[in-house]
C-alpha cells in the first residue's frame, strides 16, 4: 500500500489557471453532470526529485469520463527511483462506479503492475454486502487484522478515493481540506485524514493562484502486518505529507501539489502539469437499421 498510495497521489489534479471558487455557491462538478453535461478530464501529473544532484522523475496520465449516472476512470503511472516511496513504479489502472449527487460510488477496479517482479494483478467489484477481490499471484496474507466487509464497502478504490475526494461536501470555513480519503486496494484499507493549514500561493506547471495546505495523517485501518498499524507515515517518509488543494470556480477542491520529505533522497515533489475539461461527445451509433 505504501507504493500504491503514494503513486496514486499523482492523481492530484490541475486546474489549468483557474481562479477561486465562489465558496457560497452549493454546485459541485457533479451537478452539470448529473444534469445531462457529461464531462471528459485528461490529467498529467509528474513527480521530481534528486539523488547524487541526478534529476529522478515520474510520471502519470489519467483519462476520465463523467456521464450522468456513470463514471469511467484509467490511467498510466510510472516511476523511477523515487526511494521507498516510488521504487521502479509501473501500474496500469482502472475503476467504474456510479455518478451520485455528491460522489462517486466505486464498482469496478482494477490494478495491473508491470514492475517485472510479480506482475500482480488486482481485481475488485463493489457488491451489497462485501467486495470480491481476486489477486494473481495472491496475497500471502490479508493482514492483521484483515478489513471486514462493511469496512471494505465503507472505502473506494485508490483512483475513485482520490478523484472522487475533489467533490466531496466540505466546509470551507472549518476544514476546506475535506473529510478522510477512505482508501481499499484489495488488501490494505487505509485513511488520510487532513488538517488545512490556511491559503498559500502555489506555482505549478498546470496551476498558479491560491490553494489550501492541507497536512496528512495516516491511520492504517486494516489490512495491515501485526503491529505496522502503529506507524502513522509511510515507509521512506521524513515529516509530514502534504498536499495544496485549490478550489476551483465549478465547485470542486482538487490537490494540485504534494510533496514529501524522504529519508534517502530528499523531498519528493508531484505537481500538475496539465488539464483538459471538456464535454464528452455522444457516441454515435453507425451501425445499419
Amino acid at each position: 500500500m505504501k507504493k500504491l498510495i503514494a503513486a496514486t497521489s499523482l492523481l492530484a489534479l490541475t486546474t489549468g489557471g483557474f481562479s477561486m471558487a465562489d465558496t457560497t455557491s452549493a454546485s459541485t462538478p457533479l451537478t452539470a453532470i448529473k444534469a445531462g453535461e457529461p464531462t471528459k478530464l485528461t490529467y498529467e501529473v509528474k513527480a521530481t526529485a534528486w539523488a547524487l544532484f541526478i534529476p529522478i522523475t515520474g510520471k502519470a496520465n489519467f483519462r476520465a469520463e463523467l456521464k450522468p449516472d456513470t463514471y469511467s476512470i484509467k490511467g498510466k503511472v510510472k516511476t523511477t527511483g523515487l526511494a521507498d516511496i516510488l521504487v521502479n513504479y509501473d501500474m496500469d489502472l482502472a475503476a467504474s462506479g456510479y455518478v451520485r449527487d455528491d460522489h462517486l460510488a466505486p464498482y469496478a477496479y482494477v490494478s495491473q503492475n508491470n514492475d517485472g517482479k510479480k506482475n500482480r494483478r488486482v481485481e475488485m467489484t463493489y457488491g451489497a454486502s462485501d467486495v470480491a477481490m481476486t489477486a494473481k499471484p495472491s496475497f500471502g496474507n490479508l493482514g492483521d487484522p484483515a478489513a471486514t466487509p462493511a469496512q471494505k464497502l465503507d472505502a473506494s478504490d485508490p483512483l475513485t478515493a482520490f478523484i472522487g475526494h475533489a467533490f466531496l461536501p466540505r466546509a470551507q470555513d472549518t476544514n476546506p481540506c475535506g473529510p478522510p480519503m477512505k482508501i481499499f486496494d484489495g488488501r490494505q484499507l487505509t485513511w488520510l485524514n487532513f488538517t488545512s493549514h490556511g491559503l498559500k500561493q502555489v506555482r505549478t506547471d498546470g496551476y498558479k493562484g491560491e490553494a489550501y495546505e492541507c497536512h496528512v495523517d495516516m491511520d492504517k485501518v486494516a489490512g495491515y502486518k501485526k503491529g505496522e498499524a502503529n506507524k502513522d507515515t509511510l515507509s521512506g517518509i521524513d515529516g509530514p505529507l502534504r498536499m495544496w488543494m485549490a478550489p476551483l470556480p465549478n465547485g470542486a477542491v482538487m490537490p494540485v501539489k504534494i510533496q514529501a520529505d524522504t529519508d534517502d533522497i530528499g523531498t519528493v515533489t508531484l505537481q500538475v502539469s496539465k488539464l483538459k475539461f471538456e464535454p464528452l461527445e455522444a457516441e454515435v451509433d453507425t451501425s445499419s437499421n
